[in-house]
């Protein structure tokens, strides 16, 4: 399963663009860094992390129905596979509360 940095690069362009508008700078100096949707770039992440695990888990109902087609380190490196980008998903969810927890608590 390989890592799309194409929607890393758009995640770090969005945060970058975010950055320049705190640091007072114009909105269009902050465009410039890129257009991508963080929304989208999220969505896109999760539905990956989504079909990961399904995949593993349709790839483990055919192992134990006795496909002959599936052996079983296939089987367990799909499921290690979806495990980690979930755990991936959920420690970039904890960043994003922690992130959010730290702009709510600072004062004006």
């Amino acid at each position: 399963m390989a890592i799309d940095t194409r929607q890393l690069d758009s995640m770090l362009a969005e945060l970058r663009s975010a950055s320049a508008l705190a640091g007072g700078k114009p909105a269009q100096a902050a465009n410039a860094a890129g257009g991508a949707d963080f929304s989208q770039a999220l969505k896109s992440a999760i539905d990956q992390v989504s079909q990961a695990q399904q995949s593993a888990q349709q790839m483990t109902q055919d192992f134990a129905s006795g496909n002959s087609n599936v052996n079983l380190q296939d089987v367990m490196i799909n499921l290690q596979k979806a495990n980690l980008s979930f755990q991936q998903m959920v420690q970039v969810r904890n960043k994003l509360v922690s992130a959010y927890q730290n702009i709510m608590n600072m004062q004006v």
